[in-house]
């Protein structure tokens, strides 16, 4: 790579990058619709939005290793990047560990809309969820709507085209979810409820999870899927990704 790339990766970050690998990726003409009629040439940019468990401790820089993180967005880029090349897919992940709702919505612009996605996939909810329980500055569920709907309305009206994915928050009974198991459940079923209700409002796909991962507990214990309650295993990630793939996969492929 030679010292002006680095510079301009540099400054840019991973934006940067992606305009020099793939050319046209971030142009903000392009719509599902008109990619997907063109046979899927010209790419579509997915984007992963939420806490640590979409983090999944990413690299900051231009390290395409490990960029993805680890976990179902990992899964999810790899399986399309491969079977896919002559799509010219894009995939981003801005997650960032211990994010609630409202800091997604302080960081919107720079790490959602600038990127200019196709297909944004967002999955928060279990901070706020701990915040109310461990009283750490908690909001009612209100203001976790209203945060929430001030992102998909931002979203909406910068990117009038994209599809938007909501992924549901979950929880098994591990570790401190165990020990306060009714009080997790209560306080997610309210976020579960808004965001089913959101998914409807702005036409997204709802990508449901609480089920699956209460489902495959019939096959191995919760510690299997999620080794402390809130934070999936590898095949909890797994889980995640084909729940999301059943759900998103002909947005991608359709064409």
């Amino acid at each position: 790579m030679n010292k002006s790339r680095r510079n301009f990766i540099r400054k840019t970050g991973m934006a940067g990058m992606a305009a020099l690998t793939a050319p046209g990726l971030l142009s903000a003409s392009k719509t599902i619709k008109s990619v997907l009629q063109n046979g899927g040439k010209s790419g579509l940019t997915i984007l992963f939005q939420g806490d640590s468990i979409t983090d999944g401790n990413r690299t900051r820089n231009d390290d395409w290793n490990h960029v993805m993180g680890h976990g179902y967005q990992f899964i999810l880029s790899s399986k399309y990047w491969f079977e896919y090349p002559e799509k010219k897919f894009m995939f981003y992940n801005r997650g960032i560990s211990g994010n609630r709702v409202r800091d997604l919505e302080a960081r919107w612009q720079q790490d959602a809309l600038d990127l200019k996605p196709d297909v944004l996939s967002i999955l928060v909810g279990i901070n706020d969820v701990e915040a109310t329980i461990w009283n750490r500055d908690p909001e009612p569920i209100e203001k976790f709507e209203a945060h929430y709907r001030s992102i998909l309305n931002q979203t909406k009206n910068a990117l009038p085209e994209i599809q938007i994915v909501l992924c549901e928050p979950f929880c098994l009974p591990v570790g401190r979810v165990a020990d306060k198991l009714e009080t997790y459940q209560h306080e997610i079923q309210k976020q579960q409820t808004v965001i089913r209700k959101l998914a409807k409002e702005f036409d997204a796909v709802y990508v449901e999870l609480q089920k699956p991962f209460t489902e495959a507990c019939k096959k191995a214990p919760a510690n299997y899927w999620i080794w402390d309650g809130i934070h999936p295993m590898p095949a909890g990630h797994e889980l995640i990704a084909r729940e999301w793939n059943k759900k998103v996969a002909g947005v991608l492929t359709d064409n």
